[in-house]
């Protein structure tokens, strides 16, 4: 797995679906907080896309919400928290400093009804290509056959093109936060 090359898909997506590499001082704080994690705690659903150029997209998965948020605490943000340690400032790079102290969760009720949640990233070169349909697709299969009934993820409020994809695969929005929804699926 080519980590460093996914770590550079979640910043080249970091703005809402766009580059968000003059957003953030620290290229790595991203990936940090939505890469890293998913492909070393639970690598049989990582997913990801890679052309001539390199890695293009992932599709990244847990099966339980819960159990990673545990494993997360033991093995995954111990390390980073003494890399990054508080205060975390009100910059775009302090606000990912203090989601690494303190990860944002979602609702308990979302959780019990959808324990799985994923991430997908796609740089622009390899979108409507059916790509994201064929790895959320196959995320779906891998989900269902470990008997999980439903998963969730969250998607900014303003990436309209993200939220049109997902209902037009069968997802619904479940919760409103801040800035972004959470969409879901019920896989059983």
């Amino acid at each position: 797995m080519d980590l460093p090359g996914a770590y550079r898909v979640c910043l080249l997506t970091g703005d809402a679906g766009r580059d968000g590499s003059a957003q953030f001082r620290n290229p790595d704080l991203l990936g940090h907080l939505f890469v890293g994690p998913y492909i070393t705690g639970e690598p049989d659903l990582a997913l990801v896309v890679a052309d001539a150029k390199g890695i293009a997209g992932y599709c990244l998965a847990v099966a339980d919400t819960r159990a990673f948020a545990t494993w997360c605490e033991a093995h995954w943000w111990p390390t980073l928290r003494a890399q990054y340690p508080l205060p975390a400032d009100a910059t775009p790079d302090g606000e990912l400093v203090g989601l690494i102290h303190a990860p944002a969760r979602a609702p308990e009720a979302v959780i019990r009804d959808y324990p799985a949640h994923l991430h997908i990233d796609l740089l622009e070169r390899t979108r409507g290509l059916g790509l994201g349909r064929a790895l959320v697709e196959r995320q779906l299969t891998a989900l269902r056959a470990r008997g999980v009934p439903g998963l969730y993820f969250d998607v900014a409020t303003d990436n309209a093109n993200a939220i049109a994809f997902y209902e037009h695969l069968g997802f619904a929005l479940v919760h409103r936060l801040e800035t972004s929804v959470l969409m879901a699926r019920r896989l059983m």
